[in-house]
């Protein structure tokens, strides 16, 4: 209803716009008496429109939806910073002590100020290529439990946030976070699960570590280049750096 109460005052706005013009050109004539000289502005006004139309509605409207969508993805990554900070790093940092194969990729993941974007590029491509594994018997799932469902509230809160339609792999880590917190939360003893419960618990905890990297490697990058202090503490606290302190050296 307050669509249609909108659009009817647009119309007779517009409408009244166009009185008033047809108004104009008639005052125009009773002072002037020359219809030949309107006619020729206005045909010259009328011409210049489709190229007023291709300015304003596709030139200047790309510019400025260019402007808002970075502005929006400033804010997420804002949304980011926040899930990093309560959930994600702690995450990230349990589940790589799980990983078997982590010394692979251990040394790389060890990111300093010197970087430039052309080594987060070669990074992210050979992370797509790395065999994500979490070995289940030394995860401590009910300690995980425990953890996940203390932030229940945080990721239904994130999850609301509508911008994140925005930010795909980010909504696509926080659902498979809030999946593996269901899937937990639902059991009850942890320590006698039958073998394809593990076997399905490692896959969720598998896709939430895939995932994790990825959106890591992209806030760090994010935070060199818009965010130095953040990146600061955020090298010191990097949960694959052995020589990582808070200290500032």
């Amino acid at each position: 209803m307050k669509n249609v109460k909108s659009v009817g005052w647009e119309i007779r706005f517009g409408l009244f716009l166009v009185l008033l013009s047809a108004l104009i050109y008639l005052l125009h004539y009773a002072i002037f008496r020359d219809s030949h000289h309107i006619f020729i502005y206005m045909l010259g006004h009328i011409a210049f429109i489709p190229i007023e139309v291709l300015l304003v509605a596709l030139i200047l409207q790309r510019l400025l939806n260019t402007r808002e969508k970075r502005a929006m993805l400033n804010k997420l990554n804002m949304v980011i910073g926040a899930f990093f900070s309560e959930v994600g790093g702690d995450l990230l940092a349990y589940f790589s002590e799980c990983d078997p194969k982590l010394d692979k990729i251990k040394k790389e993941l060890v990111i300093t100020d010197k970087w430039s974007k052309k080594e987060f590029m070669e990074l992210s491509k050979h992370l797509k290529n790395y065999d994500y594994r979490i070995d289940i018997q030394n995860v401590d799932l009910e300690h995980l439990r425990n953890f996940l469902t203390r932030h229940r509230n945080f990721l239904l809160r994130l999850l609301e946030n509508p911008n994140l339609l925005e930010h795909e792999s980010f909504t696509e880590l926080l659902w498979a976070v809030f999946h593996l917190t269901e899937e937990l939360a639902k059991r009850g003893n942890l320590n006698q699960l039958p073998d394809t419960d593990y076997a399905h618990l490692s896959g969720d905890i598998k896709r939430v570590y895939t995932l994790l990297i990825h959106e890591w490697l992209d806030y760090m990058r994010h935070l060199k280049y818009n965010y130095p202090y953040l990146f600061s503490l955020a090298m010191r606290t990097n949960p694959f750096d052995q020589d990582a302190s808070l200290i500032v050296r």
